[in-house]
């Protein structure tokens, strides 16, 4: 199948059951293409698990969700040796991370200790359990959720967490037409389970390879340095982006090229991207807390300021 007619079909799959949030998807597509992950935050019943469940089927992927609780441990993620009386040996019991596609529910509700047991998976795509690697299943995802910051039982994600996600997403109340057509597929008792594959895990690992291949130009590289250095010197910021964060920046303005049916990357891509890969690396400091900044306007502006390459 061409890539085109994937990513068309993925799109109308998921917005078949993910519904009024077209943004909001194409920001996920272009995380899976790029090899990243996705943090979604925002109030409970807007549909975050209902997004990842159906990206999974969509895309013919194992599922696990993980509904982080403050008693969640890390062997509950990666999983745990276990010794087998009847053999003499170890044996490793998987834990929920050793699927493709993760939903982590709710992961500021569970300790710092079980949320730093995502760090290596999400970052080199293996887990390491008694001194033994062992490699995740690809193309491995893990779409997280959380309460906003100032709900009760919440755990702030440290920056280190927080730089593994490639972007942070919200979703946001739905309209009153998009609302009304929820209405309409719930009375008609459309479930999720219905959702069939449109793609296959290998043709996704395929497309992840032939993103690779857009071109990123020297002037486009350069622009988007600019965009990570102006961070580093906002005095709003506590601190600027970091060399991951640029690197982000790059990898997911080629998928979104990518998606769009281009084979290079343009200023434009970057100015897609911008906001959604670095919102959540960037805190306020104290003084613009109390003066109600938003991060987002603040990036918007900074972007806005750095001069577009003419190539």
């Amino acid at each position: 199948m061409e890539d085109r007619k994937i990513i068309e079909n993925l799109r109308t799959q998921i917005n078949t059951y993910f519904v009024g949030k077209e943004a909001v998807v194409k920001d996920v597509l272009t995380c899976l293409l790029a090899g990243g992950h996705v943090l979604i935050e925002d109030v409970p019943g807007v549909g975050k698990t209902t997004l990842a469940r159906t990206l999974a089927k969509a895309v013919d992927c194992s599922f696990a969700r993980i509904q982080f609780t403050p008693d969640t441990l890390p062997t509950d993620v990666i999983g745990l040796s276990v010794y087998n009386m009847k053999t003499g040996e170890f044996e490793f019991k998987q834990g929920a991370i050793m699927h493709q596609m993760i939903l982590a529910d709710e992961i500021n509700r569970t300790s710092p200790k079980t949320q730093a047991a995502l760090l290596e998976a999400m970052a080199e795509g293996q887990v390491s359990v008694d001194g033994t690697i062992y490699p995740l299943p690809q193309p491995f995802m893990v779409i997280a959720t959380q309460n906003p910051v100032e709900f009760l039982g919440t755990y702030p994600l440290p920056e280190a967490q927080m730089d593994r996600f490639m972007m942070q997403l919200g979703i946001g109340y739905p309209v009153a037409d998009e609302e009304l057509h929820m209405a309409q597929n719930f009375l008609k008792d459309v479930k999720i389970e219905e959702a069939g594959p449109v793609c296959s895990a290998q043709e996704i690992v395929a497309l992840k390879e032939r993103v690779k291949s857009v071109h990123v130009s020297d002037a486009v590289l350069g622009y988007a340095q600019e965009i990570i250095d102006a961070t580093r010197h906002e005095n709003r910021f506590v601190m600027g982006a970091s060399p991951r964060a640029f690197l982000s920046l790059v990898a997911a303005s080629r998928a979104h090229a990518f998606l769009c049916g281009e084979d290079f990357v343009r200023p434009d891509d970057v100015k897609a991207v911008a906001v959604q890969v670095l919102r959540h690396r960037l805190i306020l400091t104290s003084d613009a807390k109390i003066g109600k900044e938003d991060t987002d306007s603040i990036i918007k502006g900074l972007v806005v300021k750095v001069k577009i390459p003419m190539e």
